[in-house]
């Protein structure tokens, strides 16, 4: 008969407790049990030091006899120091899985030739640009013409309308000019 040290479930909904105990490996979760010889309440803080309580002697009698402690036991039984636990080691675990080495790959290729695609149309238009600037720089012109003969008017309108706004502004730049000689003649004197 294999006998297995775990834990059995017990406790409301959301309010978990658990007893350590020896049972058949055979034997449900919350079922029938050889022995209880501790308990573990999560709901403690980690501190406490009634969150886990172990009978060590117990503990130490089914280990010898056998028994093959849980995951979560044999950490507790390590915290006693009635076992050594091997810290587990997974390299593998952080690997992407083959499908998304796959997805990757096509993205990497896709923006690849994203990449290819915008360096050769930077590339064509500066090879055709020489051969169109001249008929485009001509036609640049003419609407550049015809937009200044427009704005012409526009701008002699305006003209008219700023010396009447500078003029109040000039004649105070005139007086501090004047207080400004005024004041180094005193200097001066």
């Amino acid at each position: 008969m294999s006998v297995a040290m775990r834990m059995s479930r017990g406790g409301s909904k959301k309010r978990p407790y658990y007893k350590i105990v020896i049972a058949d490996v055979r034997a449900p979760r919350d079922g029938k049990f050889i022995e209880r010889i501790g308990s573990y309440n999560p709901l403690l803080a980690k501190d406490d030091e009634k969150r886990v309580v172990l009978d060590v002697e117990r503990a130490k009698h089914w280990l010898e006899v056998g028994a093959k402690p849980s995951d979560r036991v044999a950490r507790f039984l390590d915290a006693a120091g009635l076992m050594k636990r091997e810290p587990r080691n997974n390299p593998n675990k952080a690997k992407p899985g083959e499908k998304a080495t796959e997805r990757a790959e096509e993205k990497a290729e896709k923006a690849a030739a994203a990449e290819e695609a915008a360096k050769e149309a930077a590339a064509a238009p500066a090879e055709e640009a020489p051969a169109e600037e001249a008929p485009a720089a001509e036609a640049a012109e003419a609407p550049a013409e015809e937009a200044a003969a427009e704005e012409a008017p526009a701008e002699e309108a305006a003209a008219e309308e700023a010396p009447a706004e500078e003029a109040p502004a000039e004649e105070a730049p005139a007086e501090e000019a004047k207080a400004d000689d005024a004041g180094e003649e005193k200097a001066e004197g």
